[in-house]
């Protein structure tokens, strides 16, 4: 495996991160007042929480947990509208493998497999909504390929969804003609957010209002002051991307963009007086990862055993309170795995009121 050191962390407005553009943050910027505008305006109570993390953190599938565990959840209706994105996934999973084989120069064992690669790669995966007889007998037949499962093994090298093996693995339910996305498969679907998604739900006659920011990274100094009036930040942070890179830049540490990306919002000024509760998600995908990925090959200064998942967490988590000028101001930290309904609704339930005590006490609810 390839043991590169990327470490070169660049502001999150310089470098090759993508340039979003003005008419573009000026929408984000709108929304973001309207909503700030009806927390102070609204007959009910709301305390506006703000999910904030780095792309494929898992902050919207936090937010779909939400609905799962406070609000309306997903109707077999719902449901059913999730299965053209499910296939697309597969699609996009598939094809970047396909491509990585011929980066990392693997060979496929099974010579079929060169024309089932072919077919696959020519799917046009924004135009799929259906999977054809031929297009999963390729696909099982790729997946099967051991060569596709050294690709696999080495996903850490170039940008492949945490979901691949998960749809991959179910391909022949998935494929049935009376197939519906199952509540788990809604979980794990990825579609990467743009502008701002925000989604409301009522506890305790407090109305809870999580608004989900994504893209426009390199535009957020222009509209991050529109949450000034937020009452908690929840930031997100994926546990098993420690040997990863950007997808914008192949030469940068995710975990490294993503603690400076943490550092920025915990001392802009606007957010002084919000709470900040830290999720370390993906916790079940570093158990995994750490057993043969080494994290001291990628953070030299990290000194605990190899293949310790303990050790690993408490690494990670003091690298982002390290961040944290303010040694007055806490920090709440939870190990949290975002697909799993019963963790996240546990965690949730412990963060609950703290959010309430500490920071509605402005908006005199307690």
């Amino acid at each position: 495996m390839k043991e590169d050191h990327p470490r070169n962390v660049q502001s999150m407005n310089q470098g090759c991160l993508k340039e979003a553009s003005v008419a573009g943050a000026q929408r984000v910027e709108k929304m973001c007042c309207e909503q700030r505008l009806g927390n102070m305006q609204g007959p009910d109570p709301t305390a506006s929480l703000t999910t904030l993390g780095t792309g494929e953190s898992g902050k919207s599938t936090f937010i779909k947990q939400m609905r799962i565990i406070h609000g309306s959840g997903y109707s077999d209706e719902d449901r059913k509208g999730f299965t053209k994105l499910v296939y697309q996934n597969i699609f996009t999973a598939m094809q970047a493998m396909i491509r990585a084989m011929d980066t990392l120069r693997i060979q496929y064992v099974c010579e079929q497999n060169k024309e089932n690669a072919q077919l696959i790669r020519g799917v046009e995966v924004d135009k799929v909504s259906t999977l054809s007889g031929d297009q999963v007998e390729a696909i099982k037949q790729l997946w099967r390929d051991p060569g596709i499962q050294e690709c696999y093994d080495r996903r850490r090298e170039y940008q492949l969804s945490d979901s691949a093996k998960y749809y991959l693995t179910d391909i022949d339910r998935i494929a049935m003609p009376t197939f519906v996305p199952t509540q788990q498969d809604v979980l794990r679907v990825r579609v990467p957010t743009t502008g701002i998604i925000e989604y409301p739900f009522d506890l305790e006659n407090i109305i809870f209002r999580m608004v989900d920011v994504g893209g426009q990274r390199s535009e957020r100094r222009k509209w991050i002051h529109c949450f000034e009036s937020v009452t908690s930040i929840i930031f997100l942070v994926a546990l098993s991307e420690y040997d990863q890179v950007l997808a914008e830049c192949d030469n940068e540490n995710r975990m490294e963009e993503s603690k400076a990306l943490f550092k920025t919002i915990i001392t802009y000024p606007w957010f002084l007086n919000s709470s900040v509760i830290l999720f370390l998600n993906k916790k079940d995908l570093l158990e995994e990862k750490i057993m043969y990925s080494h994290l001291i090959s990628y953070f030299p200064e990290y000194t605990g055993p190899k293949q310790d998942v303990k050790a690993a967490r408490d690494f990670i988590l003091k690298l982002y309170q390290d961040q944290n000028p303010d040694k007055e101001k806490v920090i709440y930290s939870h190990f949290t795995c975002a697909t799993d309904t019963e963790n996240i609704r546990f965690v949730f339930a412990a963060v609950k009121d703290t959010i309430l005590q500490l920071n509605l006490r402005e908006f005199n609810l307690v």
